[in-house]
Order: structure tokens, then sequence, then C-alpha cells
């Protein structure tokens, strides 16, 4: 079957233990900066959804309310367009006015998707924003407008897959964080 792992003979970069450990941290630092807080959370959807629900799972003390966004800089290749497509998914009236935020993504590499969705979100006038997510490529950046305040792993310059993230919408379902060696 070509959709499956062994077919692409993918790496496996992180274990699912590895996963649950990092994000298990990365969630306790954000209910000891937030512990009574009300804090946004954007996930960006499809790749983020894996690591955002487990994150939000384990933050404690903390009143999150959960927001998703779709975006597309990814063709039916392995490598981004550039081009930043943003539907914003969450209710037109969700009033980010001075309230602290979160973006959650899967993977930040050549970075214009995390730049163009700060840039939107300064225009909302939020208390603050931040940068959450499991991996970062920064060998592949090319724009850094941006903090990147909780960071689950660096990665290499390869193409990663499981736990979200795909390779023409195959292997999000993967318990762990793999590449497909070219």
């Amino acid at each position: 079957m070509t959709n499956s792992p062994a077919a692409h003979n993918i790496e496996i970069l992180y274990s699912e233990e590895e996963l649950n450990s990092k994000i298990a941290k990365i969630a306790k630092e954000i209910s000891a900066k937030y512990r009574h807080e009300t804090v946004y959370m954007f996930c960006i959807l499809n790749g983020a959804a894996h690591f955002f629900s487990s994150l939000t799972s384990k933050i404690t003390d903390v009143d999150v309310i959960e927001k998703y966004m779709r975006t597309s800089s990814y063709g039916a290749n392995t490598v981004s367009s550039g081009k930043v497509e943003v539907e914003v998914t969450f209710d037109a009236g969700t009033n980010i006015k001075d309230k602290p935020i979160i973006i959650v993504e899967d993977i930040i590499d050549s970075g214009h998707t995390m730049e163009t969705l700060v840039q939107i979100f300064r225009r909302m006038s939020p208390k603050s924003i931040e940068v959450c997510t499991m991996l970062d490529k920064p060998s592949r950046r090319e724009v850094n407008d941006f903090p990147i305040d909780y960071c689950g792993f660096t990665v290499d310059d390869v193409f990663i897959v499981g736990y979200g993230l795909d390779y023409d919408q195959r292997y999000r379902n993967l318990p762990y964080i793999g590449y497909i060696p070219q």
C-alpha cells in the first residue's frame, strides 16, 4: 500500500514518549505564566490539531479559550510556495483586544505563515502575542518578525511527517514525528 509509513521509509525523529514529555513541559510553562488568567489559544489547522489537543489538555489553572484557524502555504509537493492564504475560522465577533493570545503551530520553517498571522493579530490589539510551535526549522527561515516563545524541538531541513504533519494529507495519524529521507 503506497500510503503506509514503510512505503516512504519514514525515519523516527521523536517517539510518542518524547513528544508527551515535551508537551507536558510546555504546558507547565504556560500554566505557570497564565495561572488564574484567561488566554486565547489559536490552533492552526490541520497540522497543529494533534499538538494543540495534547497541549491544552495538560494546561492547568488557566482559562483557555480554544480557537481554530486554517492557513495554507503548501501545494501538492513538499516545498512551501511562500504564498499564505489565511481563512479565519473563529467567530468574527471574537474580541481579543487587551487579551493574551498564543498561536499554536505544528512547524515553523520559512516563517511566512507565522509572520502573516502575527500581523493579523497585531491589528486586533491583543495584550500580548506568543508563538508556540512543536517544531522549529530555522535553516529554512526567510522571515523572522515574530517571537517563538514555546518550542518543542528544533529540526534540520528534512520533510517531517506524523503527529499531525502530513505528506499529501497522509501520515497525520502517526503517534510519533518522523521524516521522509530524500
